[in-house]
């Protein structure tokens, strides 16, 4: 077949060239005039070939050379022409004449540059009175062909897409590089192909004129090249440079499209004299400079190829400040590079290390600015330093460092420092600074804002907090990526929202500030953090514990703040799974993040959880110093309900949980003394009134359905849940312990008795529901549940216990019946809440009544 004469010297067809050949085949002396067109390296001598053995196979001469301008041709010998570009006139019109005579066959082969006018004229003959033909570049399936045709690559399928991206389809390269990859070690999913691959390019490159090698290494830099600036580069006007370009594409080296195929990139990058690359490169930067373009893809170019350092400093100044906004570590490490180039430290170079979250360098960088740089550059340093301390607790310091800056954001930012460390004074201060001119960029109205909201949260009304927070938090999405916060509007309108029950709100703004990058890296893990403790808040721990996952995983160690926020909230899934060994393998990280970052505002949501978890383990008397402190900034701010409210909640669990009725009926009358700042005060205090008189036996459990529907309308999920399924195991009332079980279910989002097929009325729902403790459970039934809810099989609980495997299938089949379970998850669930309620109950007594209602 035709095909297989064609396999051997491999070359891979269209359909249009496969007919061409199957054309001639069935007849070899039919009329033939075909125009070969195509760059080199692409087959125009591999098919003239093809030709030229079907015709010898058919007994047919063939003449492989232009005639001289007066030899004559015999008309029945086939004339073969390649590299026809190359004739000279005489030879072009001879060959014209033979066309124009109609008697002989030829097919001539040539790159589309360069033409002379008698060479145009040939082409348009041979188009007109014959056939022309185009070659291109490989498509994907020819690629895959060509390589299924190479047995020694093994599986070739697994290289299709890596070379033919690194050629670009362009045959002769798909060739080398096939060539290239039999028994060689890398292989397809490795960055580069191999270096003996590259090396066959540069007799390619070497015949190439200096003007075309220049041309190439300033394609191969990459960015957009304008004929302009190319001209200014190769020192020709836009026709010669039109010229250069058309011999670079005819010598298969520069795509159609005006870019370099990788493998061809590195060759130029790789074999071109080092001087000469360097000379094209700083001088392409310099030009690019000169007229205010984008220098970050020439850069990024250069990095590619491993020739960054040809780069003068000020390019790479001028594109780590274009990688700012956006690459922040790219940026960082220009910075770097620049400044290794011999360009001084600036004070964009530690606004990029801390934006990317390195503060080691921020602070090291803007510390040794602070000392040496001129005054704009030491107040641009202060904030960088103010803003990395704000992220590592030293709140006091960086408030000092933004008020010495002057700037209007600057001074902004320390108000919302000062409160957050319970200075009452920074309440009464101007946002505005000294401006100096400053014009009032989104970034400083942003920052005015902030400390609105957050002086709105200490002195007034949550609503107005929380709407000058969320309006900061939308003014930075348009151009938040590099702005240097110390905290961002959308974490304080997300923390505002959590402390007044808009968890809506706050996912909402969350969400925006991550998808509009706002703060850079530096932000994202507290952006995340705060999703990830909104869905613990909710009850939904799975998700919650996803969420925490992704904070850390780029490898970065946690900075105080954010590590605080972690250990708080894997103590929390920890404490809402009953997970005892979890609370206890985190508590000593737990306590060193309190030990690591100061007590502020900010921070009383997560010290507030760690008390209960604290309480559980039966060690809260080593979080009670900071407690202490925590107390102390709110009565400095004159008790603001907003920040004070969360923390009396999580106090009156701690209490439940030590056991000191005394203890939470303070933070019970605190919360009730705050119910008219809000909705959200209200549902909590109602909440905690509730909880305190159900361990006090006193059940009502319209009320307590009532305060535990408001707490899980609110977003307090599991805390509404856990209220009434408190209640349901403390009545003696058959039918309120059903109503609340069916409650807490429906609060947890599990299926009620009804909607499993088991209606819990009358005499069936009595009947599965008699008998239960004060607790729910029995003794020996608190021992099963435990051990089942540890993992352990009935047979490892019975050799526990010195029970039967059978006796303690009768007492987990007991249970169920008893607390009206539908099936096996929704009993352990409520297990684990019995199990940690017990714990809490203080000798399995009701607590003392209060001495004063």
């Amino acid at each position: 077949m035709i095909m297989n004469d064609l396999a051997a010297p491999g070359l891979t067809l269209d359909k249009g060239l496969q007919a061409l050949l199957d054309t001639v085949a069935q007849d070899p002396t039919g009329p033939l005039a075909v125009g070969v067109a195509g760059p080199a390296g692409h087959g125009k001598t591999a098919l003239l070939a093809a030709l030229e053995r079907i015709h010898q196979r058919a007994g047919i001469a063939v003449r492989t050379a232009a005639p001289e301008p007066d030899e004559p041709v015999d008309p029945d010998t086939v004339v073969l022409v390649d590299d026809a570009h190359l004739l000279d006139d005489a030879r072009t019109e001879a060959l014209l004449r033979l066309v124009a005579g109609r008697r002989h066959r030829l097919v001539v082969a040539h790159r589309p540059w360069p033409r002379s006018a008698a060479f145009s004229e040939l082409v348009d003959a041979l188009r007109r009175d014959g056939q022309a033909v185009l070659l291109t570049p490989f498509t994907r399936e020819q690629t895959a062909a060509y390589l299924a045709a190479t047995p020694e690559l093994g599986r070739p399928a697994d290289l299709v897409d890596f070379v033919h991206t690194q050629t670009a389809g362009v045959p002769r390269d798909v060739e080398r590089l096939a060539r290239g990859l039999v028994g060689a070690e890398t292989r397809p999913g490795t960055v580069d192909p191999p270096r003996s691959v590259i090396l066959e390019f540069g007799p390619d490159l070497d015949v190439q004129p200096a003007a075309v090698r220049r041309l190439l290494l300033a394609v191969a830099a990459g960015g957009a090249l304008p004929v302009s600036m190319l001209g200014a580069l190769l020192g020709r006007d836009p026709a010669g440079v039109d010229e250069l370009i058309a011999t670079t594409r005819a010598a298969g080296l520069l795509g159609a499209d005006g870019r370099l195929a990788p493998i061809v990139r590195r060759a130029v990058a790789t074999l071109s004299p080092t001087t000469e690359r360097t000379a094209v490169w700083r001088r392409l930067t310099e030009l690019q400079l000169a007229r205010g373009g984008a220098v970050l893809p020439l850069v990024r170019s250069l990095l590619a190829v491993g020739a960054l350092g040809d780069c003068p400093a000020a390019t790479l100044a001028a594109a780590a400040d274009e990688a700012l906004a956006d690459e922040p570590a790219f940026a960082a490490e220009l910075f770097a590079a620049a400044t290794a180039a011999g360009r001084p430290p600036n004070a964009r170079q530690a606004l990029a290390a801390a934006l990317a979250g390195d503060l080691d360098d921020a602070l090291r960088l803007a510390d040794r600015l602070l000392a040496t740089a001129a005054p704009p550059e030491r107040s641009e340093a202060a904030v960088v330093a103010a803003t990395a301390l704000a992220h590592r607790g030293h709140v006091g310091r960086s408030v000092e460092l933004f008020r010495w800056s002057g700037t209007a954001s600057a001074a902004a930012f320390a108000i919302v420092g000062g409160l957050a460390t319970g200075d009452p004074a920074a309440s009464t201060e101007s946002p505005a600074g000294d401006p100096a001119g400053e014009p009032p960029t989104l970034h400083a109205s942003a920052a005015r804002l902030m400390a609105n909201g957050v002086r709105e949260s200490v002195t007034g009304p949550p609503t107005a907090a929380l709407s000058a927070l969320v309006q900061a938090a939308a003014l930075l999405e348009p151009d938040g990526r590099a702005a240097l916060l110390p905290d961002s509007p959308a974490a304080l309108a997300a923390l505002t929202a959590v402390h007044c029950g808009e968890l809506e709100i706050a996912e909402r703004v969350l969400h925006r500030a991550l998808g509009a990058g706002v703060g850079g890296p530096l932000m994202a893990r507290r952006h995340r953090l705060l999703q990830a403790w909104i869905l613990m808040v909710r009850g939904d721990i799975h998700a919650a514990g996803e969420r925490l996952a992704t904070v850390t995983l780029d490898g970065r160690p946690l900075e105080s703040r954010d590590q605080l926020f972690a250990a708080a909230i894997r103590m929390g899934i920890g404490r809402r799974n009953s997970d005892l060994g979890a609370l206890k393998r985190g508590w000593g990280q737990a306590l060193e993040a309190v030990v690591r970052h100061p007590v502020d505002l900010f921070t009383l949501l997560p010290l507030g959880e760690l008390a209960i978890a604290g309480a559980r383990l039966g060690d809260l008397a080593r979080l009670e110093p900071y407690l202490h402190q925590g107390r102390a900034l709110l009565d400095r701010l004159d008790n603001p309900p907003l920040w004070s409210v969360p923390l009396h909640w999580s106090g009156l669990h701690a209490a439940i949980l030590t056991g000191e009725p005394a203890i939470a009926d303070e933070h019970v009358a605190a919360l009730l003394a705050a119910a008219g700042h809000s909705r959200y005060a209200a549902v909590v205090a109602a909440a905690a009134e509730s909880w305190v008189e159900v361990l006090r036996g006193v059940v009502d459990p319209t009320r307590v359905e009532a305060a535990a529907r408001g707490l899980h309308d609110t977003g307090l999920c599991w805390d509404g849940a856990r209220l009434a399924g408190q209640a349901a195991i403390r009545t003696a009332d058959r039918r309120a312990m059903t109503t609340l079980l069916e409650c807490a279910r429906a609060l947890q989002g599990r299926p009620s008795g009804g909607q499993s097929g088991q209606t819990p009325t009358t005499g069936a729902s009595t009947a599965r529901v008699a008998g239960p403790t004060q607790h729910g459970l029995s003794d020996r039934e608190y021992e099963v549940a435990e051990l089942v809810l540890a993992g352990l099989t009935y047979r490892e609980i019975g050799d526990r216990l010195f029970i039967s495997a059978k006796t303690v299938e009768h007492h987990v089949a007991r249970m169920r019946s008893r607390l009206n379970c539908a099936n096996r998850t929704e009993l352990l669930a409520l297990l684990r809440t019995l199990v940690a309620d017990r714990a809490s109950d203080t000798a399995g007594q009701p607590w003392p009544q209060r001495a004063t209602r």
